[in-house]
């Protein structure tokens, strides 16, 4: 894994939005975030989850921590842009966003695939990715070293058999990714980046491969030093790279 040892006030002083932060790598990275002295906005639709991290993130972290409940297969265009108005009025700039929430779908071939999961499938893994990010891109423009993260998967950048919409949706969100990268590149300070976390001991990985060890998978907190480098100063540079975490190495880039 990658090598790097970040200072505890690596990320101080920035405000970072993190979609999918209930469970797994996005709750991996709210803690890892927040260790290192962000503050973050955590949206995730089970707000159990969230309060629960809320409580424990108050007690190490007291302040730094603000919970969205939302539900990403229903969210619209106004509630995206209220979500903004919140983040404008709360603080006076959006240093990162990462895009971590996802559906996985049916495991199914696309000549049996219902139209209800394609749709709800692409609306959570693109649909709403666009929505919040153009809705949050004032809020990025104000910061003077900004970060949109969406997440890859290696499915997403070859297809392959019964993958379905999940597949589809992540070829999508590196096009969206390419796309926003080469608007904003030039003309703004923020840096956009896919990242593909590969196999990670997570819940979805254990819906998609149910015969697999999860034993045999490393730990969501063993990605952190990758999501830390691309969301801190050091990784000014990167920008419209689609990138693999298990390989990752900034000496390449």
């Amino acid at each position: 894994m990658f090598d790097y040892r970040p200072p505890p006030d690596l990320l101080a002083g920035r405000v970072i939005l993190l979609t999918g932060a209930g469970g797994g790598i996005g709750r991996a990275c709210a803690l890892g975030l927040l260790a290192h002295g962000a503050e973050v906005v955590l949206l995730g639709r089970d707000e159990g989850k969230l309060e629960k991290l809320y409580d424990e993130a108050e007690t190490a972290w007291p302040g730094r921590c603000h919970i969205q409940p939302v539900d990403l297969a229903r969210v619209g265009e106004a509630e995206c842009d209220a979500i903004a108005a919140g983040i404008a009025e709360r603080f006076p700039a959006l240093d990162g966003l990462v895009h971590n929430a996802a559906l996985l779908g049916p495991r199914a071939p696309l000549a049996h695939y219902g139209e209800a999961h394609w749709r709800e499938v692409m609306q959570v893994n693109v649909h709403a990715a666009f929505l919040l990010t153009r809705a949050l891109l004032p809020a990025l423009e104000q910061s003077a070293d900004a970060r949109v993260l969406f997440t890859a998967s290696a499915v997403g950048r070859e297809g392959r058999a019964f993958w379905g919409a999940y597949g589809v949706s992540k070829f999508a969100v590196e096009g969206l990714m390419q796309t926003l990268a080469a608007e904003v590149g030039t003309t703004t300070s923020i840096r956009v980046n896919s990242l593909n976390p590969g196999a990670t001991r997570t819940a979805m990985r254990a819906a998609a491969y149910p015969g697999e060890d999860p034993s045999t998978l490393p730990a969501p907190e063993s990605l952190m030093p990758v999501y830390l480098y691309l969301l801190g100063p050091e990784a000014r540079h990167i920008h419209g790279q689609a990138l693999n975490a298990q390989d990752f190495d900034r000496s390449l880039l």
